[in-house]
């Protein structure tokens, strides 16, 4: 299949966190390939070193792009400043942010330590929290905003070992659905990520052909979609080896069970009921919704009774 419209960026900047390899590598690559002026951002903690993202700049230049590089890290609020502000100086907008930055420290619950808890966080959360807060200014002023924030299926639905990463990840599923609805009037669309590639954690683990299926690239369309002009917004995209699927987080109808002596019984018994998905299951447009149901079954029953 093909479309008869490509996805192009002409005119737009973008800001890829974590950019200096891996997936963020490969989004940065293809947003500048299709005419995007892109800031490689990955961390560069020893002063004098070649960054990691030098490499990638000298890439996207070689192929005749338009990039730099930047060695800030996500945790530091007053650094991502200063890199939105190297966007704005050197091009006048920024019209796109991947949150894409991260780390592992991956072990099971009773034997990880709890400061391994907290720096997974404040990676994950609060660098895309400090890196969404820099730009939002900016994209409300402009009217315009494409960002994406890299959630996890094992922030979706569970990995043993890894708590305080499926904790940030599903995070930022919440700090997207929000963004999205305070950022609709100014033409802000904010959206999710959970790829699914092959790392150097995965090398020796999988089959060579597995781990060839699950290369980087296979997952940066998905992110061109979510960050252009016709971008959806609110969506949990899901990606890896060429598969691409959509997330949802929904409700079902329930059951109007009243507040007696009985109802803790009663939600036991019923359970099955409260939570079959065929007759009325929603995708809330937002949190409200909850209420809303639940109020309008109490209405409901009441005006019955």
């Amino acid at each position: 299949m093909s479309t008869t419209t490509p996805l192009r960026f002409d005119g737009r900047v973008a800001i890829v966190t974590g950019a200096g390899g891996g997936l963020g590598r490969q989004h940065a690559l293809a947003l500048a390939a299709r005419g995007a002026k892109v800031i490689v951002n990955d961390f560069a903690p020893a002063h004098g070193s070649a960054a990691p993202a030098d490499a990638v700049v000298a890439e996207i230049r070689a192929a005749g792009g338009e990039a730099l590089a930047n060695g800030a890290s996500v945790t530091d609020y007053a650094a991502v400043q200063a890199m939105v502000q190297q966007a704005l100086d050197a091009w006048g907008r920024v019209d796109i942010l991947v949150n894409n930055a991260g780390i592992l420290r991956d072990k099971s619950f009773a034997k990880m330590d709890l400061d391994d808890f907290r720096l997974v966080m404040d990676v994950h959360v609060m660098g895309a929290v400090h890196c969404c807060k820099a730009v939002w200014e900016v994209m409300r002023a402009q009217n315009h905003g494409r960002i994406v924030m890299t959630t996890s299926s094992s922030g979706l639905y569970g990995n043993f070992g890894q708590s305080n990463y499926g904790a940030a990840k599903m995070a930022l599923v919440g700090l997207m659905q929000t963004l999205s609805l305070e950022g609709e009037k100014n033409n802000i669309r904010v959206n999710c990520l959970a790829p699914t590639a092959a790392t150097r954690m995965t090398e020796g683990l999988m089959p060579q052909a597995v781990l060839d299926a699950l290369r980087p690239e296979a997952v940066t369309p998905a992110v061109l979609h979510l960050c252009h002009d016709d971008a959806p917004s609110r969506a949990i995209a899901c990606a890896g080896a060429g598969t691409f699927e959509r997330a949802y987080i929904t409700l079902t109808r329930g059951v109007h069970l009243g507040l007696g002596p009985d109802t803790p019984e009663q939600v036991a018994a019923q359970w099955d009921a409260i939570s079959q998905r065929e007759d009325g299951e929603i995708v809330p447009k937002a949190g409200s919704a909850q209420g809303t149901n639940e109020v309008g079954q109490a209405m409901q029953a009441r005006a019955e009774g």
